[in-house]
């Protein structure tokens, strides 16, 4: 997984063809460091998932365009579709099926 630093390079991050999750997150949210945990484990169990982490701090101009309003938030792509936002933490029984069906 990794961070992205830049509006640029989210373009080729989300035409990609693979399952893309954007995490938006900060270091001072409390649901974000207990939910990273769980989404780095169900990650890491499949490599088919690619995690790109974006940190709210840091680049507002990719919380105005994927309208993000509360942190943890997923945004899912596949085939370079958005198919589907989670938005907050989960059990990770629930964050798998909401993760796992577009595998």
């Amino acid at each position: 997984m990794t961070q992205i630093n830049k509006n640029s390079e989210i373009e080729s991050v989300i035409n990609s063809s693979e399952f893309v999750i954007l995490y938006f997150w900060a270091n001072w949210c409390g649901p974000c460091k207990t939910f990273f945990p769980i989404l780095s484990k169900i990650v890491s169990e499949n490599p088919k998932i690619f995690l790109k982490k974006i940190n709210v701090d840091e680049e507002g101009e990719l919380l105005s365009r994927f309208n993000i309003r509360s942190i943890p938030t997923l945004i899912l792509f596949k085939n370079q579709v958005h198919v589907d936002t989670i938005v907050g933490a989960g059990s990770e029984a629930k964050i798998r099926e909401d993760l796992l069906k577009y595998i």
